[in-house]
């Protein structure tokens, strides 16, 4: 029974994204569902990438968190729209509250939509949320086993960001293991070194969202 139960809130979630995915395809926008553990640096990567964004492009952000509006406001001193979901203690976003706060954005006046899930490795993974893709925020401080560890994240993305290489050199971060392992899961996934205190490698990044998201400035 309880199968059954999650079968159908799954099911419920996934027809209600792609109404989603509809809707955004419809005005010209793509969103990018970027997940991570707690202190990866998921929003700080959205920090410093977003001022080379909107240079050619409009964004807005969905920031999704426990509790408070910290990330959000963080992002909306880049200048662009920034909504904030608070789970009141769920682990992960799912397409209703992502819809819901859709509709507190201009949706006219953007075409990029990233959606910063709540932080953690496993919940997430399950959910759609009209997204064309997923974007994964790994910082090496955690280590480099975990793909391994958290195979039903690392399966699902399209894109890894490797953060913190600045501290690479105080590790024992094996980037050739770490690398490895994501292809084990994911081969067709990209994998970019970078580093949201110092900036390398941001660039690679808003390129590559800017080639696959296939959208015009």
């Amino acid at each position: 029974m309880k199968v059954n139960v999650m079968s159908d809130i799954l099911k419920a979630n996934d027809l209600l994204a792609k109404d989603i995915e509809t809707l955004l395809g419809k005005k010209g926008i793509v969103a990018w569902n970027i997940m991570g553990s707690p202190g990866a640096g998921k929003t700080a990567v959205l920090e410093r990438s977003i001022p080379m964004l909107t240079e050619t492009h409009g964004v807005a952000v969905i920031e999704g968190d426990l509790a408070t509006a910290n990330d959000a406001e963080r992002i909306a001193r880049t200048g662009v729209q920034s909504s904030q979901i608070n789970t009141n203690g769920a682990c992960h976003l799912d397409a209703a509250m992502v819809r819901t706060a859709m509709e507190t954005i201009d949706l006219d006046t953007i075409n990029l939509l990233f959606i910063e899930n709540v932080g953690n490795l496993v919940c997430p993974a399950g959910f759609l949320l009209g997204e064309k893709g997923r974007i994964i925020v790994s910082s090496i401080t955690e280590g480099d086993d975990k793909p391994e560890k958290y195979p039903s994240m690392f399966s699902t993305a399209d894109l890894v960001l490797m953060n913190k290489m600045d501290l690479v050199s105080s590790t024992d971060f094996r980037e050739e293991y770490f690398r490895k392992g994501v292809k084990k899961l994911r081969p067709e996934a990209d994998i970019i070194a970078v580093s949201a205190r110092d900036g390398s490698g941001l660039r690679e990044f808003v390129d590559w969202i800017t080639e696959h998201s296939r959208v015009s400035p």
